[in-house]
């Protein structure tokens, strides 16, 4: 990729900047009619680390350069500075509309990936709406899709991993809640429906994410949601619901022989014997 800043720019603003150290000489700055002086004091602002000034000045610059031969890399600029300065939702905007702009552009390979990278950096904590993780995923994606030979794919990878990691982490919250809430508003007396939506939850996660460490945690809830369903069922279901916990239990033991939780899934199996038997469970 060729350098924003030559030597002779760098020298050049040098000089420049050392005038601009108060607010009252930036904001003379900003007035300035001279849209030359004020991108040579952007781009030097960026190089400088001043994100929040170089972002202020390129936010009106990259318009008024629009179609000029500034406007690519004014563009750019602006998406990285607002990046930097920790602004990711307006840095995502940028570099995506700098890359939808110019498809073959000078920096596009890296707009893209700093693209992803803003909408990774602003991801939601677990708990929250997991939208956000799932556009920077996507974004990932077709970073790595548009440039498979990229120094940069590496990178993108690994993040996708950790974000898959958080996706899944929030879908086994999620299928925990509903164990969890169980009969709540009496839904024992309609064959429990939060058990249902639990182990729906859990099989399509295990699903969607086959790999997941979290793999053998939905494989046990999955078992304890399918038995408690049995044992809160109406007496028409109840015998082929313990039967599909039973074939959830050979299931669980082939895959998990060796599990901290073969002791629980062994009396569950018990518990479901006995009532195939008909015995109390």
């Amino acid at each position: 990729m060729t350098s924003i800043f030559s030597p002779l720019r760098f020298f050049g603003c040098l000089a420049l900047l050392l005038g601009l150290g108060s607010c009252n000489d930036f904001n003379q700055l900003m007035k300035s009619p001279d849209l030359s002086y004020k991108y040579e004091a952007a781009k030097q602002f960026y190089a400088e680390g001043h994100y929040n000034r170089a972002s202020q000045l390129l936010s009106e610059l990259f318009t008024s350069f629009k179609g000029t031969e500034n406007g690519e890399e004014s563009l750019y600029l602006l998406g990285m500075s607002a990046l930097n300065a920790g602004s990711y939702h307006a840095a995502a905007d940028y570099l995506r509309k700098y890359y939808q702009s110019y498809p073959k552009g000078m920096y596009t390979e890296e707009a893209r990936y700093h693209c992803a990278e803003a909408l990774y950096r602003s991801t939601p904590e677990i708990r929250l709406d997991q939208s956000g993780t799932y556009e920077a995923v996507t974004e990932f994606q077709n970073f790595i899709e548009a440039f498979p030979e990229s120094r940069l794919r590496a990178a993108a990878q690994e993040k996708i991993f950790e974000l898959q990691d958080n996706l899944v982490e929030k879908e086994y919250l999620n299928a925990k809640l509903y164990y969890d809430l169980g009969t709540y508003f009496g839904n024992c007396f309609s064959g429990g429906s939060n058990y249902q939506a639990c182990i729906i939850t859990a099989e399509n996660a295990i699903k969607d994410y086959p790999y997941t460490k979290r793999r053998e945690d939905f494989a046990i809830l999955i078992l304890k949601a399918k038995f408690d369903m049995a044992r809160q069922s109406v007496e028409s279901k109840r015998e082929e619901r313990y039967h599909s916990a039973i074939d959830e239990f050979y299931g669980f033991q082939n895959e998990f022989p060796e599990s901290a939780f073969m002791p629980e899934a062994k009396t569950l199996y018990e518990k479901a014997k006995r009532y195939e038997q008909g015995g109390e469970q």
